[in-house]
């Protein structure tokens, strides 16, 4: 399984917000750079990120984004969604068999490791990385 880079940048994008002391304002170009991506490409993720009420958006001069008030309750899963929606590994089995061991497998998979995103909160990484000093 992988995740989208979207994804990826998401996440990372949210936990360089978490990290950032003051909670000031940062531009897209700085968040973009810090990723070696595309500041339009990042622009259009914060622009889901900012619809789903986790990033707040201020435009102007002395614009950019930071993360929500409550930030602490985001979890990565939280963040996943909002890029990737709700989509399953594994939607049928092959002959369309509703008891399908395969697929009962790979759900009982997929529960175990939505949990484990479910229970990782961007708090938890940006102690982490204040206690270390590195992303």
């Amino acid at each position: 399984m992988k995740l989208s880079k979207a994804s990826n940048y998401a996440l990372h994008t949210m936990l360089f917000l978490a990290v950032n002391e003051s909670h000031e304002l940062i531009g897209v170009a700085k968040l973009a750079e810090g990723q070696g991506v595309s500041p339009t490409y990042l622009s259009k993720i914060l622009t889901k990120l900012v619809k789903s009420g986790m990033v707040i958006s201020v435009s102007g001069a002395n614009g950019g984004y930071k993360l929500k008030h409550e930030w602490e309750e985001i979890s990565l899963l939280d963040v996943i969604k909002v890029i990737e929606g709700q989509s399953s590994l594994s939607d049928e089995c092959l002959n369309h068999n509703p008891n399908c061991l395969i697929r009962k497998a790979i759900e009982t998979a997929e529960d175990k490791f939505l949990h484990k995103l479910n229970q990782t909160y961007l708090r938890d990484l940006a102690n982490q990385i204040n206690e270390t000093s590195s992303i």
